[in-house]
């Protein structure tokens, strides 16, 4: 586990973030401008010093009291907004310096990380020479050579534009595939935060307003993040069959099974879906000659009404609920035509376009 709790005053600005959140995966640290993220990860890097503040990393305490290991004391790698490469030194030799700085036997090997970032190719290039992207993906590269227990990584797709985001996505997603090294993300960017994160910490004004699961956080009616424009739930599944004829995949989620365009792997694969609440209506029995693919049985959990007359309903999939949850955009009428309350047995009925986002 990674606990933290930091607190004091930053100039004008009061920081008292306190989590504890799971040792491996991703986990991202999400809320406005100005809400503290980046503060959180500079006293996790040692970078600044608050009286009274605690960290521990997997049982090891970096901070607490009297205790404070220095930033050099600290095994992490830390991904910045901009890439800062040297120069003068090719990509190779700035991947290279990450290796020295580790000081030690190699978990993480070169070779491994050139082809999880598949970066041979650029090995002798001038870092003058990269595109934006390719310029991330060395970055994260030479942190991943430091050997880090721990990598930090300060939004690192904000300065790119979104051609070169949607390329280094997949890279981001084949680390955390392969590799065990817990991951602080800090966004602002929910798309990049359902796409990577196992674990969510919400932030507001330099305090944590919830941690947990992100499934769990993006459905929770006491949080804001359920009245953003377009909500939408994320679902971990995995496959269970591929139909090449059709050029679908079938997906075993919690609650049920989804037919989602593409071949996804072979039977075993797990991968994640992102279900936009405005691509899944309701319906008291199941669809007669529809386009609709897919089409399950769930509960009604609650409801919330937002601006326009819409609802946006939670939803536990499964014949009596329990399973995955999601969310249905719908409008006001159509929850009053159809009587639907808290505790109903429905059908969602999901466009099958809505279902495209599975991890490698």
């Amino acid at each position: 586990m990674i606990e933290a709790d930091f607190r004091g005053r930053l100039g004008g600005f009061d920081l008292s973030a306190r989590f504890t959140v799971p040792g491996r995966g991703i986990t991202a640290l999400f809320g406005p401008s100005g809400c503290g993220k980046t503060s959180v990860l500079r006293g996790m890097a040692g970078l600044m010093r608050l009286p009274g503040s605690r960290l521990a990393v997997n049982g090891e305490v970096w901070q607490e009291g009297r205790r404070f290991l220095p930033p050099h004391r600290r095994a992490i790698g830390y991904v910045f907004q901009e890439a800062s490469l040297f120069p003068h030194l090719s990509v190779e030799q700035n991947l290279r310096f990450g290796l020295r700085r580790s000081g030690g036997a190699a978990r993480i090997g070169m070779e491994e990380v050139i082809g999880l970032l598949g970066i041979a190719p650029l090995l002798d290039r001038p870092t003058a020479m990269l595109s934006g992207g390719e310029r991330q993906r060395i970055a994260i590269g030479r942190a991943l050579l430091s050997q880090p227990r721990l990598l930090l990584m300060d939004e690192p797709l904000s300065a790119l534009d979104r051609f070169s985001k949607d390329e280094i996505l997949p890279y981001l997603e084949r680390l955390h595939a392969a590799l065990s090294i817990p991951v602080l993300y800090v966004s602002h960017d929910i798309t990049e935060v359902e796409r990577l994160a196992d674990t969510l910490v919400l932030m507001e004004a330099g305090r944590v307003r919830a941690a947990g699961p992100i499934a769990d956080l993006l459905a929770d009616p006491s949080l804001p993040l359920i009245r953003m424009p377009n909500p939408a739930a994320v679902v971990d599944g995995r496959v269970v069959a591929t139909d090449p004829a059709y050029g679908l995949s079938e997906v075993e989620v919690p609650g049920g099974r989804l037919m989602v365009p593409g071949d996804l792997g072979a039977p075993g694969t797990r991968c994640r879906l992102r279900i936009p609440a405005s691509d899944v209506s309701l319906g008291r029995g199941m669809p007669e000659d529809t386009t609709i693919l897919n089409a399950l049985p769930a509960r009604i959990e609650g409801a919330e009404q937002g601006p326009g007359h819409q609802m946006t309903v939670r939803l536990s999939l499964g014949d009596q609920g329990g399973g995955a949850a999601i969310l249905s955009g719908i409008s006001r009428l159509s929850w009053d035509r159809l009587a639907l309350r808290p505790g109903d047995l429905v059908v969602a009925r999901l466009k099958a376009v809505a279902l495209a986002h599975p991890d490698p």
